[in-house]
């Protein structure tokens, strides 16, 4: 692109980064280009200098200088992905229509990449295509958890899709297998957590309330089933969305979700064997961006499916919506 282009924020696009925005528009921008823009003023909002971390807001007017063309097709075949690829993303799908993507995310590939991750959800949205008509990530799963992901398919569902899990209109419903016999077998846990060093890793573990860094964290809970001392299978519904929230909040309980490698003990360890992380995001209740409400199900994960086999569980036994009679 040649010419100095002046373009308007999007109303759905009201508070996404600078650096997000021409992303989407010209994927074939890196980082580092976009910080040159901006650092050099090339890049303006209303007129006046910004950084690629810029929050916009709906309306305003970016000025867009002359940027790199696109690679031609070959010339950098590794940042796109083959039909081999695009075909297994498409079979990931669980329900999609003209705003909504929802996928059933696999165990053990990450939603997004970073420095040595290159195999992740995020690269397989190209399969719908780039810039604008790619879908958009609107919350997370950990890497080794399975089930429910939802995306928006332009920029103003992805933003009403986001806003339901920030003000908590989205019901998350979460399997998982843990170590013991919890008691009490359901209730609320209000527990902060804080990101902290352990050891050589980062993990989350239990706060103070007025620890600096803390968040509160709240996960909702009820026993499923048994296996008797050894196993409970057990349903999870955090009212909050912090990092590795389940997890850490059932290590605090004293009951681990049997196959982490990290949020673990050495009798949960002992017990999980050759499982993998046994926490699977089984239903999701959400507002539809336009009207009504998407209700969503991803069936059992190979790994989970090893896990009941074990301990002799019954998905078919469960309760569709097992917080109805819990609290509102």
């Amino acid at each position: 692109m040649k010419e100095v282009l002046t373009l308007s924020v999007d109303a759905g696009e009201d508070g996404v980064r600078l650096d997000r925005w021409f992303k989407r528009r010209w994927p074939h921008l890196n980082h580092i280009q976009i910080q040159k823009l901006t650092r050099s003023g090339q890049i303006r909002v209303d007129g006046g200098r910004v950084k690629p971390d810029t929050r916009l807001a709906g309306g305003a007017q970016v000025r867009v200088p002359p940027l790199p063309d696109a690679p031609q097709p070959g010339e950098r075949a590794d940042q796109g992905i083959d039909a081999r690829e695009a075909a297994y993303a498409k079979s990931l799908v669980l329900y999609e229509d003209d705003e909504v993507l929802v996928l059933n995310k696999p165990a053990g590939l990450a939603v997004q990449g970073g420095t040595k991750t290159h195999k992740h959800i995020d690269r397989l949205l190209s399969a719908w295509g780039e810039g604008l008509e790619r879908p958009r990530l609107v919350h997370r799963l950990d890497r080794d958890t399975s089930g429910v992901l939802v995306l928006g398919k332009s920029p103003g569902a992805a933003a009403k899709l986001a806003g339901a899990f920030a003000r908590r209109k989205a019901q998350k419903t979460y399997w998982a297998i843990v170590m013991g016999f919890p008691k009490p077998g359901e209730g609320v846990l209000e527990l902060p957590l804080v990101k902290k060093g352990v050891g050589d890793r980062e993990m989350v573990v239990p706060a103070q309330p007025k620890e600096p860094g803390a968040e509160p964290a709240e996960t909702e809970f009820i026993t499923v089933s048994r296996a008797g001392p050894r196993a409970a299978w057990m349903a999870l519904r955090p009212h909050t969305g912090r990092t590795h929230q389940l997890r850490a909040h059932m290590l605090a309980m004293g009951h681990p979700i049997l196959g982490d490698p990290k949020y673990n003990t050495a009798a949960s360890k002992e017990l999980s064997g050759p499982l993998k992380l046994q926490l699977h995001a089984r239903r999701l209740v959400i507002p539809h961006p336009s009207s009504g409400a998407l209700v969503l199900e991803a069936p059992l994960s190979q790994e989970m499916k090893e896990g009941f086999a074990r301990f002799g569980f019954d998905e078919h036994e469960a309760d569709p919506e097992p917080f109805r009679r819990g609290r509102k």
